[in-house]
């Protein structure tokens, strides 16, 4: 097979596994509903600088990636089948970059390894097929250094990096770590001055060239910033000058230097990276040597997106608030790094082991979890297993880990060794194209919030109004009918002060959707039968359709 043949199959197959499964469900947690609310009430509401979750300013994120969702659905028409669109695109984005850039480094075979290490890393997969915000940071973060490589390392080329510099700035307004890919002028400065080989000669007398490249990163922010500001100094009301602390301060310098959630330990992104970027991840422990030799050689383009991805590491290990997809920016770079030596390492033996072994005990793990979710013996599984009500979603769900499992093993039995390669190809199209095609929509029903909203709705009547207490994003986003809510950010005790006057107004038109408290009985509220009326459950929380009966008296 050409190499023109062996491209084309390669991002027919990674559009099929980023695919599969588009538009057979809603927006699941985390996050998902969060942004797609988000972005539904900016697209209503035409308030495209200031977002709102529910009645609430939204502060959280800067405001980009909720265009983009809206982009989205003014293209397609629907936010079911519009809201995984950007982190398709953005996933078929950074193979293409990424291959490119190898094959312009090295050789078309490098390229196509290095693609293919990313997409069968499980965290690529998974996270591109969800609507977060990280996968298209990580588009205009491979975007960036794709364009600070092609002049560093293969120019000089100063429209390149002017790109490269534009597309960082662009990443800050998706989410205030998009400047990371500037970072890798730190590791060019320090070569170019050890006279390292592959840099490319930039000449000298370009300060006014560095500079507009400054200039365009500031400016990529100014299109959204200053505007942003303008429009709060018009209105400087306490909720507008709070929005703008929190969004510049608070979510930004504070929550990494003295984050409030997600305390993991300093060494939690190794673990990390050996285990979420499995089974590329098995490459490491022979590419060392190959990276060790690219050092002592001073090869600098295998050593400047490496080091640019373990400063990326570094960079979010130093602060004690931590999540697994945070350095996900770094993983195109570590493939990167490694595309010269993929295809030799892939003939070896001892990899092709390594890799044969991750198949086929993938494989058996697949298959024992099927075989214990259909036998009634997955009591890890239960927090999952239990939110899904219907027996057959739990069925399904068995039958998937067991044909997936067994796909695995009679690859790797089939294929043996000395084509780990393929059978691993084939493993992971089976787990992913059945993840989406079959996982989703038994799943959706209840990790979406769809059918308890439908529920509620047909339990408290077409006209009657519902308020939400205590609620989260899918509810909001999946309500059907009248709906209110009191405030996302107060305290249970607080919506509840708010939505008993305000169902005391008109009792007889007026329902609350409540859900038991996780910490155990509600002062203030009768959950039971004989007060309130059960409606479902979903998101590991049961639900039910109050009114003024089901507050206690001395609460009024």
């Amino acid at each position: 097979m050409n190499e023109r043949r062996q491209w084309l199959l390669f991002f027919l197959i990674a559009f099929v596994i980023l695919a599969a499964g588009f538009g057979l469900r809603d927006p699941w947690p985390a996050d998902e509903p969060r942004f797609v609310l988000v972005a539904r009430q900016m697209f209503d509401s035409g308030d495209w600088l200031f977002p709102h979750r529910g009645i609430e300013l939204y502060a959280d994120k800067p405001p980009l990636f909720f265009w983009i969702l809206a982009a989205a659905r003014a293209l397609l028409g629907s936010w079911r089948w519009s809201f995984l669109l950007p982190s398709l695109l953005a996933g078929m984005g950074v193979l293409w970059l990424l291959c490119d850039l190898a094959r312009r480094l090295w050789n078309p075979r490098a390229g196509l390894y290095a693609g293919m290490a990313v997409l069968c890393a499980v965290q690529f997969v998974y996270q591109f097929k969800r609507a977060q915000i990280d996968p298209s940071l990580v588009l205009f973060t491979t975007l960036a250094l794709y364009g600070l490589c092609r002049h560093l390392l293969l120019g000089p080329h100063w429209r390149w990096f002017w790109v490269g510099c534009f597309a960082a700035g662009v990443g800050v307004v998706l989410k205030g770590v998009g400047f990371l890919p500037l970072l890798a002028l730190l590791p060019y400065a320090a070569m170019r001055r050890a006279r390292w080989g592959g840099l490319a000669d930039l000449g000298r007398g370009n300060a006014w060239r560095w500079s507009f490249g400054a200039l365009l990163v500031l400016a990529a922010i100014a299109l959204w910033l200053v505007p942003m500001l303008i429009a709060a100094h018009a209105d400087p009301t306490p909720e507008h000058r709070a929005y703008v602390h929190d969004l510049l301060f608070r979510q930004t310098l504070e929550r990494y230097a003295d984050p409030w959630h997600h305390q993991k330990p300093f060494w939690y992104f190794g673990q990390i990276a050996l285990l979420f970027w499995a089974p590329f991840s098995l490459a490491f422990f022979w590419l060392w040597r190959d990276w060790r030799d690219a050092w002592r050689a001073r090869d600098a383009r295998v050593w400047l997106p490496l080091a640019w991805g373990l400063l990326v590491v570094l960079f979010f290990s130093f602060s004690a608030g931590k999540r697994d997809m945070y350095i996900l920016p770094a993983l195109p770079a570590f493939a990167l790094a490694a595309a010269p030596f993929l295809p030799t390492l892939c003939e070896r033996r001892g990899f092709r082991w390594a890799l044969w072994g991750f198949v086929f005990l993938l494989g058996l793990l697949l298959l024992a979890l099927g075989a214990s979710v259909l036998l009634g013996h997955a009591r890890f599984l239960d927090n999952l297993l239990d939110d899904r009500g219907a027996d057959a979603a739990v069925r399904g769900l068995g039958r998937f880990l067991l044909g997936a499992g067994a796909i695995g093993v009679l690859a790797a039995l089939a294929l043996r060794p000395a084509r780990a390669v393929a059978a691993t190809a084939v493993l992971l199209l089976a787990v992913w194209c059945g993840y989406g095609l079959i996982v989703y929509p038994l799943l959706d029903g209840s990790s979406s919030a769809r059918e308890l909203m439908q529920a509620a709705r047909q339990a408290a009547g077409r006209d009657t109004t519902i308020g939400l207490v205590d609620w989260k994003e899918q509810n909001l986003l999946q309500a059907v009918g009248p709906t209110v809510e009191f405030g996302f950010r107060a305290s249970r005790p607080e919506q509840l002060g708010r939505a008993e006057a305000w169902l005391s107004a008109e009792p007889a038109q007026r329902r609350l959707l409540v859900p038991d408290p996780e910490g155990g009985t509600d002062a203030c509220l009768r959950l039971d039968d004989a007060h309130a009326q059960r409606v479902g459950k979903a998101n590991r929380r049961d639900w039910w359709l109050a009114g003024t009966d089901a507050f206690v008296a001395t609460c009024r």
